[in-house]
């Protein structure tokens, strides 16, 4: 049987509510504090799990090489449309992360938007990780984005629902299971009287738990931040942003 992401369909019919437009017209300003934060001063870019392209149509507006890569061709299919209409140079790669690996050839690796961790398997996200190491450049930096585990504890419901401007109904049922290192989640949209179950499940890290994963791949010195401004990763912080490099 096929895991839950390797089904297209739940991914186009979830389209409209995970990539608002207003998510879209967040990505500059997002691509502008990655790129700081991680101290990029050029050369070739990875965008690994690149969906359908907001932060590679923004790193590549900046004149800078990107390869993006994405399992579901739905995404990557809208991520070409877009990178076409701006007239914009982008490699797009249709593969699974677990796969793609290019050694010595990056300088900056980006993983956002909690695109990490859907494996049952754990091990397959340190072999991720050990790709990652591998297909930047010495010095070169990965910087990966999602929601801690201690942010999501603190704020955490089993049950919240949601209206959408065309007047559908979104329903989000969550559970942590295996001693909370995991948490199943199951989305019920309601349309027009109709009700449609989309579930998923993946694993939650938090900053100690990610930052030794990431270490244990091999990258030295590694940070942990709060958000993309850099701030601490405490009781204020809003995602778990973790930046790590690849030795000289």
């Amino acid at each position: 049987m096929d895991e839950w992401y390797e089904d297209e369909s739940f991914w186009i019919e979830l389209y409209p509510i995970l990539f608002s437009d207003e998510r879209f017209d967040l990505a500059e300003e997002q691509v502008e504090k990655v790129l700081k934060l991680a101290g990029f001063e050029g050369g070739a870019v990875l965008d690994l799990c690149c969906g359908p392209g907001r932060h590679t149509i923004a790193i590549a507006k900046r004149g800078i090489k990107v390869t993006a890569v994405d399992r579901t061709e739905f995404f990557l299919n809208k991520a070409k449309e877009s990178a076409s209409n701006l007239g914009l140079q982008v490699e797009f790669v249709l593969e699974d992360m677990r796969n793609f690996i290019r050694p010595g050839v990056f300088d900056l690796v980006l993983n956002m938007f909690t695109s990490f961790g859907y494996f049952d398997d754990k091990e397959d996200d340190f072999k991720v990780l050990r790709n990652i190491h591998e297909s930047l450049k010495p010095g070169g930096t990965f910087l990966i984005d999602m929601m801690g585990k201690e942010i999501l504890a603190s704020v955490f419901q089993p049950t919240v629902s949601s209206q959408r401007e065309d007047g559908s109904l979104i329903v989000e049922r969550r559970e942590i299971f295996d001693n909370w290192s995991r948490i199943r989640n199951e989305w019920i949209l309601i349309r027009d009287g109709k009700a449609k179950s989309f579930k998923f499940h993946h694993t939650l890290y938090s900053g100690q738990e990610l930052k030794s994963l990431i270490e244990r791949a091999g990258f030295g010195e590694t940070e942990l931040f709060g958000d993309l401004y850099g701030n601490e990763y405490g009781p204020d912080a809003t995602r778990l942003i973790v930046v790590a490099h690849k030795a000289d």
